[in-house]
């Protein structure tokens, strides 16, 4: 277990929270709600090495309150508590004192400021608790603006500090060997994240198209309230628009009927429109594994080539793993079976594995360092990858394509904002035209440049206004 300090080193010297609204074009349907509207946290953090030299970082991240608190409790209590905890984090980080590398300051508070922070707070309140993924995703924006910020002060791509060079711990620190019949199968020992990333990663990303599950797919099913704003609502127009050749499907998980003929439906649009790959993503809903295996049966005999185009099913079942042992070995055995909301960390992923699911879909909304750590963790254990989508807009995008390029995924990367708010992301646009913009079905990394993300923030000029009040 390799333990060092480095002289590059850093510690936390000041943090802003600041606040963006976003309005969606149409609706984007989660499970049983419907995102409108979302909040954007950006957090900029300033770290300082061991000599007293300076720089910030940014991170940015949608708190999707739907997607990150499935609940009863009304979206805009839900949404104000998430707020509160951003701010509880931005003032804990503050007060957080220790040196070390983004990862190594990543995981010492999320799994110590973090879990304490968020007990204190839902003991203080007298309803259901915020989950664990709501303050991953609070936690988020500071943790890539700390990364950022560590590449700007080295002058560096955050990617090429993965390694002994920047880290002073090895992975052996942050993730335990796992044991079979008593012998070690997989160690950790002197092995670093970048042991385990894409050493040459493309600058061109395939990518996927959400068909929500309010999205008219046919010109009879359009009512006359779409907007008429310039860019598509029906499939087959931003198929053609845009190149598109994977299409990731919204389901219900609660109407088997309406799951299955919604897939049908769209499989028959691509097939004819020269789609080569389709998931299915059922959103946490389903409780018993019959129910997909009778759709993806149902459909390998009706529809042999549209299941043949299924690349990989997401996210069937509750996330709470620790709660909802379901054994989904069945399941896998049709079709890859990808964790995603259960995904939190690499125990999580553990776990997972061994209740019998194959893959993993990462997100940068449950921070940077937790992604890396899972990425490992799941590459030693011969699990696939995917990079997904939060409808990420603005500098979100960036954090979020640049670990599917590096981490090497089966297929490209989800990338939706431009389907559900694209003018939010105009200026950065200007400046990363192939980033927020799908082409070719393919988006186009190849202007992200300079050190940490490759932002280039300065060019991209966004006004923020006040910070948020930290206390």
């Amino acid at each position: 277990m390799t333990t060092t300090n480095h002289a590059t080193d850093v510690r936390i010297k000041d943090v802003s929270l600041f606040l963006l609204p976003v309005e969606t074009r149409v609706p984007l349907k989660f499970g049983a709600e419907t995102l409108l509207n979302v909040t954007c946290a950006r957090a900029k953090v300033t770290v300082e090495d061991r000599n007293g030299r300076c720089a910030s970082g940014w991170g940015e991240t949608p708190l999707s309150v739907q997607w990150v608190w499935p609940s009863e409790l009304p979206y805009a209590r839900r949404h104000a508590e998430l707020i509160e905890f951003c701010t509880r984090l931005a003032a804990a980080w503050t007060e957080f004192s220790e040196f070390g590398h983004p990862i190594e300051l990543g995981h010492a508070f999320h799994n110590g400021m973090l879990l304490s922070l968020q007990a204190r707070f839902n003991r203080s309140r007298d309803e259901e608790p915020m989950p664990y993924l709501a303050g991953l995703v609070a936690a988020s924006v500071f943790d890539q603006a700390i990364h950022d910020a560590y590449g700007v002060l080295h002058e560096v791509d955050i990617y090429q500090t993965y390694n002994s060079q920047f880290m002073s711990q090895d992975l052996a620190c942050f993730l335990e060997p796992v044991e079979v019949a008593g012998r070690t199968k997989i160690s950790f020992e002197g092995l670093f994240p970048g042991d385990f990333l894409v050493k040459k990663p493309p600058s061109r990303l395939p990518v996927w198209h959400l068909v929500g599950g309010l999205d008219p797919l046919l010109p009879g099913e359009l009512t006359g309230d779409e907007p008429d704003d310039g860019y598509p609502v029906l499939l087959q127009d931003w198929i053609r628009r845009d190149g598109l050749f994977c299409l990731k499907v919204k389901l219900r998980g609660n109407d088997s009927d309406w799951d299955y003929y919604r897939l049908e439906k769209i499989g028959a649009i691509a097939v004819s429109s020269g789609i080569k790959w389709l998931t299915a993503d059922f959103n946490c809903t389903v409780q018993d594994p019959a129910y997909v295996n009778q759709i993806l049966d149902r459909l390998a005999v009706e529809h042999p080539d549209v299941f043949e185009m299924v690349l990989y099913v997401e996210q069937p079942f509750p996330y709470d793993l620790q709660q909802h042992r379901i054994d989904v070995h069945s399941v896998s055995q049709r079709k890859p079976l990808f964790l995603d909301e259960s995904a939190h960390d690499w125990k999580h992923v553990r776990l997972g594995h061994e209740l019998g699911w194959t893959g993993v879909a990462l997100k940068t909304c449950k921070t940077q360092t937790g992604a890396l750590l899972s990425l490992c963790w799941a590459k030693a254990h011969g699990m696939p990858l995917m990079v997904q989508d939060l409808t990420n807009p603005m500098l979100a995008q960036i954090p979020h394509v640049r670990l599917a390029a590096h981490g090497g995924t089966i297929m490209g990367v989800e990338s939706n904002a431009m389907q559900f708010y694209p003018e939010a992301s105009a200026l950065e646009q200007a400046v990363h035209p192939g980033l927020f913009q799908r082409r070719g079905g393919v988006l186009d990394l190849s202007t992200i440049a300079g050190p940490g993300f490759g932002y280039r923030v300065e060019e991209i000029g966004r006004k923020l206004g006040a910070p948020v009040s930290i206390r």
